[in-house]
């Protein structure tokens, strides 16, 4: 749930400047720069963005937007004042003229989630939504999701043959908790949720914002009716959930408005799930492909916690989080001018040499400060939901790996969603071995 780099509804995504501005829905490749036409560039980005780190860390794409790839400058950006993530601020996201078009057509408003809103709104709302979705709550979850996570590994256990731990761990698990957390009535299609939610994250790629723009829009449309009626029927039917305490949480006066209570538990199904899901999948992926940090895990319980830390620095679930300038500012000798859009590496960042050391490349599960990462953003737009995500990582990849102490990949080559936001593993085929218990 760190902080993508567009909002969830009615969303202008960074529209270029140049004479390359087909390349988007084109697929062609860029010239110069960060470029996810690349050959390779999902399998691995971290190649493109080493280069771009050591030859020009504050790179102005010809989409039009700047690209920060080392840790102190995103650092700086994230928790800069005078910085905006409203889209309406910015000077690039005027010349998005597919998207405007399709907002308009089906009459899409702007998003009251606290990803694109600034202050003063954004404090307002996040601070109900923070004595709602509290620390408590996370860690009273956490007798649930174990059981949850053991439930997910019966069913995988009882497979003949490979097993896809996306679509039978990494996917489901994440989906289960925040829908339970919630309370969503009984008969909600959560199938048809997941199919909805799925395909509204794609809003959150510059790329496929522009690609899939009907896709996009037709289903948070549907997702945005789904989630009225659960509000609707939660009114009458209010329970010990996360969705009861977001529609009676109160401060000074201020509560949740209607269409703030849509946007807001929207985003907790996009950005917390679809986040999660990256974790988890990337995680164990990373596990699988360096045995012997998979084996000092399984090993020891004591790294349960830095494991989760250092899985999310080196291959973060968010890659990039999005600023626009309110007013001009400097990234040392680089001036950034008013509503220019300014993307800070995430990803790029947190394998920074000058921030992590030489081994910064590397996975190293023993890190002492991999908990310095920036996955989940930082300043006053950092990830709400961090503690929940942790929560998920730390009971579920663990515990798969003493579980099944000879699983192994069941494939050379990994399928990869072919997202440049939320980057994550699509499929994941493994052998289990034995059942360890």
């Amino acid at each position: 749930m760190a902080d993508p780099a567009t909002s969830p509804d009615l969303v202008r995504a960074p529209g270029p400047l140049t004479d390359e501005s087909d390349a988007i829905t084109a697929g062609e490749p860029l010239s110069s720069g960060l470029n996810p036409f690349a050959p390779g560039f999902y399998d691995d980005p971290y190649v493109q963005y080493r280069t771009l780190r050591e030859t020009d860390p504050v790179h102005h794409s010809p989409l039009g937007l700047w690209f920060l790839s080392r840790w102190d400058d995103c650092h700086q950006v994230l928790r800069l004042p005078g910085t905006s993530v409203d889209e309406r601020n910015s000077i690039v996201a005027e010349r998005n003229d597919v998207l405007e078009a399709a907002a308009a057509e089906h009459g899409a408003r702007r998003s009251r989630s606290i990803l694109g809103t600034d202050p003063p709104d954004h404090t307002r709302i996040r601070r109900l939504m923070s004595k709602a979705f509290t620390p408590r709550t996370v860690a009273l979850l956490e007798t649930r999701v174990a059981e949850l996570v053991e439930q997910r590994l019966d069913a995988a256990a009882a497979h003949d043959g490979p097993v896809d731990l996306i679509a039978e761990l990494a996917f489901p698990l994440p989906f289960q908790v925040i829908h339970e957390m919630l309370g969503m009535p009984p008969d909600t299609d959560a199938v048809e949720l997941r199919r909805l939610s799925q395909t509204v994250t794609q809003v959150l790629d510059p790329v496929l914002a522009m690609v899939n723009t009907e896709e996009i829009f037709a289903a948070a449309e549907a997702l945005g009716r789904l989630i009225d009626d659960a509000v609707a029927w939660k009114r009458d039917h209010p329970g010990d959930d996360l969705l009861t305490r977001l529609i009676e949480v109160e401060d000074g006066g201020a509560t949740l408005s209607d269409e703030e209570l849509r946007d807001n538990i929207t985003l907790l199904y996009l950005a917390g799930h679809e986040t999660t899901v990256n974790l988890i999948g990337n995680g164990i992926l990373a596990l699988l492909r360096h045995p012997d940090q998979a084996a000092a895990l399984r090993a020891d319980p004591a790294l349960d916690v830095a494991a989760v830390e250092e899985l999310l620095r080196y291959d973060s679930p968010v890659q990039f989080s999005r600023r626009i300038a309110l007013e001009p500012f400097s990234i040392g000798d680089i001036d950034v001018a008013a509503g220019e859009v300014v993307l800070t590496g995430l990803g790029a960042a947190n394998r920074d040499p000058a921030k992590f050391g030489p081994t910064a490349e590397q996975l190293d599960i023993c890190r002492p400060d991999a908990s310095h990462h920036i996955s989940f953003g930082s300043g006053v737009h950092h990830c709400l939901g961090a503690a929940l995500a942790r929560v998920e990582g730390r009971l579920t990849i663990p515990r798969l790996l003493r579980r099944f102490p000879k699983i192994e990949l069941a494939t050379d080559t990994v399928e990869w969603n072919g997202r440049m936001v939320l980057r994550g593993v699509a499929a994941l085929p493994v052998t289990l071995g034995d059942d360890a218990g």
